[in-house]
C-alpha cells in the first residue's frame, strides 16, 4: 500500500477550500450525498470493534473502542467480500437506515499491489473485474455513498507495461462510469497517492487518463501519513495541473493514521497517531478514515509477522497516544 519512498455538515459541492477555484468538467452525479444524510457512518463491523467485543477485559479494548472502533471508517471490499452486489447493498442498506453516509473502497483491480505484494490479488480479468464492479455501483443504487476507487491504482503504474496501464486505465474509466449509470448519488474519488510518492504532474497526467473527469474527484493518503497540510498542497498542486486538461477536482484525505505526519516509511511505521476524525473540510472537500488504524500494511515494521488488514491492537493502542 502507498509507496511513500518511492518518492523519498455540507460542503457546496464542487468548492474547495484550499484557495484553488474549481473549474469543473461538468458534474460527475447531479446529487449531492452528504446532504442526504446526517453524517457519516461507522462501520458495526470493524475490526476494531470485534476485537474490543471479544475482548472486553484487555485493558486497551475501552480506549480502542472509544478512539477507534467507533469513529466513521471506510469499509473495503474485494474479492473476500462473496457476492459483491449484496454485500455492497447490504452495507449502504444500512447505514441509509440509519440516515448516515458510508464510505467504501473499491479494491479489486486486476494485479492489485503490483509493486509491493502486501495485499496482492484482485479480480483475474478485465471482463471479471468489469462485472464486479458493475455489480458494486448496483449494490448501491441510488442511496447515497462515498466510494474510494483503487488504492494504489496509479500509482504502481511504474511496475506496469504500457499495455496493462491501458488496460488499467480502461478499468478505471469504466468503473466510474458505472458509478454514474448506477450509482448516481455517490461520490466517487479516484486514488491518487501521497505527496512522497508520484510528482503533482505526473500525478495529473494519469488521472487524466484514467477518467478522474468523470468522477467526483481524487483521494489523497490513503493507508498513509502524510498530514492534511501536506496533502492540501499535494492536491492544490495537482489541480494546477490538471488545468492544462480543462478542469480540476475536489479532492478528499485519509486523516486515519497521520496525527504526527510521515516518518518517511510507508510500512507499518513506528510512531505515528491517529489523525482528525471523518468531517468536512480542512483543506480539502473532505477529511476521512479510509485505513483503520491499527489495520496492518503487511509483513513489516511494526507489523512484523502480520498480514495486510490484520488488527493489531497493540499498534492500535499505540496509535491513540502517537507512540
Amino acid at each position: 500500500m502507498r509507496k511513500s519512498f518511492r518518492a523519498a455538515s455540507a460542503l457546496l459541492a464542487g468548492v474547495l477550500t484550499t484557495g484553488l477555484a474549481v473549474i469543473n468538467a461538468g458534474p460527475a452525479h447531479a446529487a449531492d450525498p452528504t446532504t442526504m444524510s446526517s453524517g457519516f457512518y461507522a462501520d458495526p463491523d470493524n475490526s476494531a470493534l470485534r476485537w474490543a467485543n471479544a475482548n472486553p477485559g484487555d485493558g486497551r479494548a475501552a480506549a480502542i473502542r472509544t478512539s477507534i472502533a467507533n469513529t466513521p471508517a471506510a469499509r473495503w471490499f474485494g474479492n473476500w467480500s462473496g457476492d459483491i452486489a449484496a454485500a455492497a447493498g447490504a452495507y449502504v442498506g444500512r447505514a441509509d437506515s440509519y440516515d448516515k453516509l458510508p464510505i467504501l473502497v473499491a479494491y479489486n483491480i486486476p494485479n492489485r499491489d503490483i509493486c509491493a505484494g502486501h495485499s496482492g490479488g484482485g479480480a483475474g480479468s478485465r471482463a471479471a473485474y468489469d462485472a464486479w464492479i458493475a455489480a458494486f455501483a448496483s449494490g448501491i443504487g441510488s442511496r447515497p455513498a462515498v466510494v474510494v476507487l483503487e488504492p494504489d491504482a496509479l500509482g504502481h503504474e511504474s511496475c506496469m507495461t504500457a499495455g496493462q496501464i491501458a488496460e488499467r486505465n480502461a478499468m478505471l474509466k469504466n468503473a466510474i462510469a458505472q458509478f454514474k449509470a448506477k450509482a448516481p448519488n455517490t461520490w466517487v474519488y479516484l486514488d491518487a497517492g501521497n505527496p512522497g510518492w508520484i510528482d503533482a504532474s505526473t500525478m495529473a497526467r494519469q488521472l487524466a487518463a484514467a477518467g478522474v473527469s468523470g468522477a467526483r474527484g481524487f483521494a489523497l493518503n490513503v493507508s498513509n501519513y502524510f498530514t492534511a497540510d501536506q496533502n492540501t498542497s499535494y492536491g492544490n498542486a495537482v489541480n494546477s495541473a490538471l488545468r492544462s486538461y480543462g478542469y480540476t477536482k475536489p479532492f478528499v484525505v485519509d486523516t486515519s493514521r497521520n496525527g504526527n505526519g510521515s516518518n518517511g516509511q510507508w510500512c507499518n511505521p513506528a510512531g505515528r497517531r491517529i489523525g482528525t476524525p471523518s468531517r468536512h473540510g480542512g483543506g480539502a472537500e473532505m477529511l476521512l478514515w479510509i485505513k483503520l488504524p491499527g489495520e496492518s500494511d503487511g509483513n513489516c515494521g511494526v507489523g512484523a509477522g502480520s498480514s495486510a488488514g490484520q488488527f493489531l491492537p497493540e499498534v492500535a493502542y499505540k496509535m491513540i497516544y502517537g507512540h
